[in-house]
């Protein structure tokens, strides 16, 4: 189909042109024969050219006001009814592909009423519904206008340069980056590191400074093959295109900070240059800096592709905006307590890491419809950007191929963030139910047998049911 539609534009492209500029030039000679006319019968009395009268007679029509594009949902939405819509779902609740320690909670957005609720204030298992924590952290702590720099600096001997890592792994090798837009480039900060330099210098040695993250490159709770794999990587200040191998592709590198300052060399031209971790000098001479795209577009990056790296460094971002060391248990502590201090109960949770990749992480899934809800509402200031991040089903992130096989789903009416363990799946986020009242939903399942793929179809039909339900 796709060469057909090909061979099609191909072909219909130059007679709609051809066409297009006969009907222009058919125009163009029509409205030059009445300015003509008019400006002949007008010209004896002074008239004017017939450009003055052209424009004299010119009138642009009234034109209504345009209609909203996405409309609110309406406040007169009719609400599910909770002993109707526990019915719905209890049955889905109960699939044995979740096994038997399922925590659900369902929230009416506009009233904030729960119209559901099960075992939501034991703790979890969370996954990767953790990062809705540590994306909040982010927004409120850092600001979603706050950039991450990635600085140059001049070494201690001739020829020497320093990378300066700013927890910032999105720092790309390739114009534009393959995996996140709006991200700096290398070749952009060697080109300020060119031209700062004197005449003449040869780059013979790039120092990689990653001493911005303090303590063990990967978590308690984290298993032995999980850094480096496709998820995830050693966690440290320096790093090019998330860690990965390969720009664009998913395996991640065990040596983030040495990849980063090789690709430095190689974009200064001098691929031969010795890269050694080490540390900038006291006072040394800024040769470049190029800075991350918004916290903002950090979050929903982290959020929709469920970025592990690109987490845990907003996590570390968290904890030093906090007065607390860039560790583990540094960004843990600073996530949990920027979450309380936006008035959210927090009783129960224990973050191992910022990124929910750790079997020790707890959160209730009544502080995930929590944070939610106040995404929402408005009532959490600067959080919509965890809700514009969420993936959304059937169409991108970790959800593009989920969901878009329900008929009695509509388009869009499910975002949410997914989570997956060993053992451990969830699902948090929002639905448009068939009558438009907008839902926050958590269900996570910590005790799920290990098909994963049932566990998925699963939650899948906890969202699904939720967007169907009129549950009145």
């Amino acid at each position: 189909m796709g060469t057909i539609a090909s061979s099609r534009s191909a072909t219909v492209t130059p007679r709609y042109s051809r066409l297009r500029r006969r009907l222009l030039l058919g125009t163009l000679a029509l409205l030059l024969v009445v300015a003509a006319g008019v400006w002949y019968v007008l010209a004896p009395d002074g008239g004017g050219t017939p450009t003055e009268v052209a424009a004299a007679e010119a009138r642009l029509p009234d034109v209504a006001a345009a209609a909203p594009v996405l409309a609110a949902l309406s406040p007169q939405a009719p609400a599910p009814d909770p002993a109707v819509l526990a019915g719905e779902l209890a049955p889905l609740l109960g699939a044995p592909a979740l096994g038997a320690g399922v925590e659900a909670r369902v929230v009416d957005v506009a009233s904030g009423e729960v119209l559901l609720d099960q075992g939501s204030q034991a703790p979890s298992t969370p996954a990767s519904t953790a990062k809705l924590l540590t994306a909040f952290a982010a927004l409120t702590t850092l600001g979603p206008d706050a950039t991450l720099a990635t600085t140059v600096v001049s070494g201690a001997a001739p020829g020497e340069v320093v990378l300066v890592g700013g927890g910032d792994p999105t720092l790309s090798r390739t114009a534009p980056s393959l995996t996140y837009p709006g991200a700096p480039t290398v070749a952009h900060l060697a080109a300020q590191v060119r031209a700062a330099l004197p005449a003449g210098t040869a780059v013979t040695r790039v120092v990689v400074d990653g001493s911005l993250f303090e303590g063990p490159l990967t978590a308690t709770g984290w298993g032995p093959g999980d850094a480096p794999s496709t998820y995830a990587a050693p966690v440290t200040a320096v790093a090019v295109d998330g860690a990965r191998v390969r720009p664009g592709e998913a395996p991640r590198s065990g040596r983030p900070g040495t990849d980063a300052g090789t690709a430095l060399a190689v974009a200064l031209g001098v691929p031969g240059a010795e890269v050694a971790p080490g540390e900038a000098p006291q006072g040394a001479r800024t040769l470049g800096t190029v800075r991350s795209a918004p916290v903002a577009r950090l979050v929903e990056q982290a959020l929709s592709q469920s970025d592990n790296l690109l987490a845990e460094s907003l996590a570390r971002h968290v904890a030093l905006a906090r007065g607390l060391p860039a560790t583990f248990d540094g960004a843990g502590e600073a996530v949990t307590a920027a979450v309380a201090g936006a008035g959210v109960d927090v009783t129960g949770v224990a973050l191992s890491d910022g990124s929910g990749l750790s079997a020790g992480d707890r959160v209730p899934v009544a502080v995930l419809t929590g944070l939610l809800a106040g995404a929402a509402d408005g009532t959490l200031t600067g959080a919509s950007a965890v809700l514009s991040g969420l993936p959304v089903a059937g169409y991108d992130g970790t959800l593009f191929d989920r969901g878009d096989e329900d008929p009695g789903t509509a388009p869009g009416a499910v975002r949410a963030k997914t989570g997956t363990l060993l053992g451990v799946h969830g699902l948090a986020g929002t639905a448009v139910t068939a009558d438009g009242r907008l839902l926050v939903f958590a269900v996570v399942a910590d005790s799920a047998p290990s098909d994963g793929e049932a566990a998925e179809a699963a939650l899948d039909d906890v969202a699904a049911a939720l967007a169907a339900c009129g549950c009145r």
